[in-house]
C-alpha cells in the first residue's frame, strides 16, 4: 500500500533533510579542518587561509613530534588511569546508593533525596573544596584527588534510581523467597536489567574524566602525574611547544612559530581519538538508556 504524501509534507521533509544535513556539515568540518592541519606542511599550513578540505603539504612530522614528547606518554598513562579507576568508582558508588534510595520500605529515602539533589545547585565553592581536599583529606598532588571527591555524580545518580525503580517489585520480592540477599539482587537481577543505562553511565563517567583538566590544575604539583588534557592545556594556552620543535627542521630555520601550530592540532587529534573510538559502541545504548531512565519521576 503506497501512502501519497501531501506537498506540505514533502516540503517539510525536503526542509528536515537539508537542515541534518548542513547540521552534519557544520558538526564534522571542524575535525576535518583540525586533521588536514595536523597533516599539512607546517609553513605552508600558517599562510593558508580559508577552507582547509585536503592536506597541504602531506607530513607526519607533528605527530612525530608529539610522540616524541615525554609528557604526552605520561598524559595518556595517568588519563587511562583516572578513566578506569574512576568510571570503576562512580560505577560502583552510584549503583549502591541508586538501589538503596529505589527500594521501598528503606527509611528517610525522600529527606536523603532532597539533601543529595541540593548538591546539584549549591556547594561550598572552590577555596573550601579545595582546603577540604588538600588539607584535611590528603589528597593533594595524587590522582585519589581527582577521582576520589567527584566518585558520584547527583544526576547519574537520578537516573539510575529512576531506572531502579522501574524494576517490577514481584522479581525483587521472588528473589528474597528464594533467599537472595540485597547484593545478590543487585548484582544478578537489577544490573543486567539495567545494563542500556549502566552503558550510558560508563559512557557519562568517562567521557567526563577523559576531558576534564580544572581539577588536575588545582591539585596536582607533579607534572609526572599531570592527565592528558593538561598537557593539552599548555601546549594550546601556554604555547608550550617550544620542547617539541626543538629537533625539527622548521625550527631550525627560525620556523617555530609555524611548526608549533601543526604540533598544537596533532595534540588534538590523538587526545581526541580514544574517545571517538570507544563512543560508538556505546552509542546504542545512549537515548535508551536516558529515555528507561527518564520514564517515572
Amino acid at each position: 500500500m503506497t501512502i501519497r504524501k501531501s506537498p506540505g509534507e514533502v516540503a517539510f521533509n525536503v526542509c528536515n533533510v537539508v537542515l541534518m544535513l548542513f547540521m552534519i556539515v557544520i558538526t564534522i568540518y571542524p575535525f576535518v579542518y583540525v586533521l588536514m592541519s595536523s597533516l599539512s606542511h607546517s609553513t605552508q599550513l600558517l599562510s593558508h587561509t580559508g577552507l582547509l578540505l585536503k592536506p597541504i603539504g602531506f607530513t607526519t612530522e607533528a605527530y612525530s613530534m608529539v610522540f616524541r614528547n615525554p609528557n604526552i606518554a605520561s598524559g595518556f598513562q595517568n588519563t587511562f588511569f583516572i578513566v578506569a579507576v574512576g568510571t570503576l568508582v562512580n560505577l560502583v558508588i552510584t549503583c549502591l546508593g541508586a538501589y538503596v534510595l529505589s527500594r521501598k520500605g528503606v527509611p528517610w529515602t525522600k529527606p536523603i533525596m532532597l539533601a543529595i539533589v541540593f548538591t546539584m545547585f549549591f556547594s561550598g565553592g572552590l577555596i573550601p573544596t579545595y582546603l577540604l581536599v588538600n588539607n584535611w583529606l590528603g589528597l593533594g598532588d595524587s590522582l585519589a584527588a581527582l577521582i576520589i571527591p567527584g566518585a558520584i555524580s547527583t544526576w547519574n545518580l537520578i537516573i539510575l534510581r529512576t531506572s531502579f525503580g522501574g524494576i517490577p517489585e514481584s522479581l525483587i520480592e521472588s528473589a528474597r523467597i528464594d533467599g537472595a540477599q540485597d547484593f545478590t539482587i543487585l548484582l544478578r537481577i537489577v544490573i543486567p536489567l539495567s545494563m542500556p543505562v549502566i552503558a550510558v553511565m560508563i559512557l557519562f563517567y568517562s567521557v567526563g574524566h577523559w576531558n576534564s583538566w580544572f581539577g588536575a590544575m588545582i591539585y596536582l604539583r607533579d607534572r609526572s602525574l599531570f592527565p592528558l588534557q593538561l598537557i593539552l592545556r599548555e601546549i594550546l594556552i601556554q604555547n608550550s611547544t617550544q620542547f617539541m620543535a626543538s629537533d625539527a627542521s622548521a625550527a631550525a630555520a627560525g620556523d617555530v612559530e609555524a611548526i608549533g601550530e601543526s604540533i598544537k592540532y596533532a595534540t588534538i587529534m590523538i587526545a581526541t581519538l580514544p574517545i571517538l573510538v570507544v563512543y560508538p559502541f556505546l552509542q546504542k545504548y545512549f537515548v535508551k538508556g536516558v529515555m528507561i531512565g527518564s520514564i517515572k519521576g
